[in-house]
C-alpha cells in the first residue's frame, strides 16, 4: 500500500452528475456532490477521496470544506505525493480551500502532527503552490497561535507567562516591543487600566508592539486587543454557570497577536503599532468598586457603576495611549466586550462601530470574504445621555438595560482623541464557540485572516 497514490476529486453537484457515469453505479446512493460530503474509493494502487462542495459556493465556503475535511480525515489521509483535482474552482477558489485544509489540522495545544504537515506529504499538481503555501502557513502560524492562547486553562496564561511569550516572539520577529508594569502605569497616568488591575495579584503588564516593514510609505494601523486574562466580573461578580469560559476575554488580544504574527511571516508592506493592556480582572480586598470615580490616560473621569464593565476600562487607555503617543492611519480596537453584541447577533458575526464610512466598508467586504463578518451599528450623538455622570465625565455602563454594545462604543469613542479613522469591534460571541475539534467551546481563530484580509488590501 506504501505505493498507493492519492487523489482527492473536488465536486460540485453539477460537475458530479457530468462525471458519475465514470464511477460505478453503486455510489451514486452515497455521493452526490453536496456540501461537505465526502467518500473514499481504495484500490489495491490508489487512494481516490471524494469531496462535494454543493452548486453555491463562495471561497470562505470551500474554507469551511476543506477545514472539515482535513479535520475528519486527519487519521486517514496518508503522508504522500497527493493530486487535487478541483478543475471546477479557479486559482483563488483553489487557495481557499487549501487554506481550509491546513486549517483543519489544528488540535490543542497544537502540534503539526497533521499529515498535511508531514515533509513526506506533497501535492503533486498544484502550479505555484510554495508561493500558496508560504501564505497559507503564516496564517496558520498566526491563528493556531491565537486559538492555542485562547484556549489554555486560566492557570496557564498568568501575565508574566504571557509576557514571556510575547517577549520570546518580538525577538524572532524583530519586533519592538515597550512592557509597563504596575508602578510605571500609575507614573504614566492610566488610571483607567489600573483601576481594573488593582484587584489582582498579578503584575500589570500594559504591552506595546511594534512591527516596521522594510516599504517607505508603508500605511500605518493601530490595534488594540482587549486583554483580560480571565475575567469574575470584579466585585459585580459574574454567575458561576460557563464562568469557566471566562478564560476567553483576551480574544481581541489574541486576534491581533495572531495577526501581528501572520503579517511579520508574510512580511507585509504596513507598519502596525498594537497595544495589548494585560491584567485579569478579579475579586479581592483591593479590587476597584461599584461608584469608584477613575481618572483615565486622557485626563477623563470615569464613575464605575459596573466593575464588570473592566473590557471598556482596559480599552479606554489603550486607545487613548495608542492615539496620542503614535501617528497611525488606521486605528482599530478588538474586543469580547459585551453580552450585548452576543444577544443581537449570536454567533453569525461581530458588531462594527466606525467613524468612518470607507473603513467600516472596507472592514465589512474583509469579514465577508473571509466569512468572519461584521455587522455595522450606529453611533447616533441619541446614546450620548446614556454615559453621562453626576460625579465624573462619563460612568462605564449605562443604567438601562438595553444596546449596551452602542453603550460601550459611545463611552470608547471619547478616548480615541478624535482618531479620524477609527473602529471598533465587539467580539463576544465570535472567538469562542462551538468548533470541529473540540467538545466544549473553545477558540475559533475569529479576527485573524480578517485582519491579515484588510491588510493585504491596503
Amino acid at each position: 500500500m506504501s505505493d498507493t497514490t492519492q487523489h482527492i476529486y473536488i465536486y460540485s453537484e453539477s460537475s458530479w452528475k457530468e462525471t458519475r457515469h465514470l464511477f460505478p453505479d453503486s455510489l451514486h446512493s452515497f455521493f452526490s456532490g453536496k456540501k461537505n460530503e465526502s467518500f473514499v474509493l481504495a484500490s489495491d494502487n490508489e487512494t481516490s477521496l471524494l469531496v462535494g462542495i454543493g452548486d453555491s459556493y463562495t471561497e470562505n465556503n470551500l474554507t469551511d470544506i476543506g477545514q472539515k475535511f482535513s479535520y475528519d480525515y486527519r487519521e486517514k489521509l496518508s503522508a504522500k505525493i497527493t493530486f487535487l483535482h478541483a478543475d471546477i474552482l479557479g486559482p483563488q477558489e483553489i487557495e481557499s480551500l487549501l487554506l481550509g485544509f491546513y486549517l483543519g489540522t489544528y488540535l490543542y495545544p497544537f502540534q503539526a502532527t497533521h499529515p498535511l504537515w508531514d515533509p513526506e506529504f506533497r501535492w503533486g499538481n498544484i502550479e505555484q503552490f510554495d508561493e500558496k503555501y508560504t501564505r497559507i502557513k503564516a496564517i496558520c502560524k498566526g491563528q493556531f497561535i491565537c486559538m492555542d492562547w485562547l484556549n489554555k486553562p486560566a492557570n496557564f496564561k498568568r501575565a508574566p507567562q504571557l509576557s514571556n511569550f510575547i517577549q520570546d516572539k518580538a525577538q524572532e520577529y524583530n519586533f519592538t516591543l515597550t512592557t509597563y508594569n504596575r508602578k510605571q502605569c500609575e507614573e504614566l497616568g492610566l488610571g483607567a487600566f489600573l483601576a481594573v488591575n488593582q484587584g489582582s495579584h498579578q503584575e500589570a503588564a500594559f504591552t506595546i508592539l511594534e512591527y516596521k516593514s522594510e516599504t517607505k510609505d508603508a500605511p500605518t494601523i493601530g490595534l488594540v486587543g482587549k486583554c483580560v486574562l480571565f475575567d469574575t466580573g470584579g466585585i459585580s461578580i459574574k454567575p458561576a454557570t460557563n464562568l469557566h469560559y471566562m478564560k476567553s476575554d483576551m480574544g481581541g488580544a489574541t486576534a491581533v497577536l495572531g495577526a501581528l504574527i501572520a503579517t511579520a511571516e508574510m512580511k507585509l508592506p504596513v507598519n502596525i503599532t498594537a497595544v495589548l493592556p494585560i491584567t485579569d480582572n478579579a475579586v479581592s480586598n483591593n479590587a476597584y468598586l461599584p461608584s469608584d470615580v477613575i481618572t483615565a490616560y486622557n485626563g477623563k473621569t470615569i464613575e464605575v457603576i459596573d466593575t464588570d464593565a473592566e473590557g471598556r476600562m482596559t480599552l479606554a487607555d489603550g486607545l487613548s495611549y495608542l492615539s496620542k503617543n503614535y501617528k497611525t492611519d488606521y486605528l482599530i480596537d478588538l474586543a469580547t466586550l459585551t453580552g450585548s453584541a452576543v444577544r443581537m447577533f449570536g454567533t453569525t458575526c461581530g458588531a462594527l462601530f466606525s467613524n468612518d464610512r470607507s473603513l467600516q466598508v472596507q472592514l465589512e467586504e474583509s469579514g465577508q470574504k473571509t466569512g468572519q463578518r461584521l455587522w455595522n451599528l450606529p453611533l447616533w450623538e441619541d446614546w450620548e445621555d446614556e454615559i453621562k455622570s453626576d460625579v465624573a465625565n462619563f460612568k462605564n455602563i449605562s443604567l438601562k438595560p438595553v444596546g449596551d454594545c452602542i453603550v460601550a462604543a459611545t463611552f470608547l469613542k471619547h478616548f480615541i482623541n478624535e482618531h479620524p479613522k477609527w473602529a471598533h469591534l465587539d467580539i463576544a460571541a465570535m472567538c469562542f464557540g462551538n468548533v470541529i475539534y473540540a467538545k466544549e467551546k473553545a477558540a475559533t481563530g475569529y479576527g485573524v485572516r480578517l485582519l491579515i484580509d484588510f491588510i493585504e488590501k491596503l
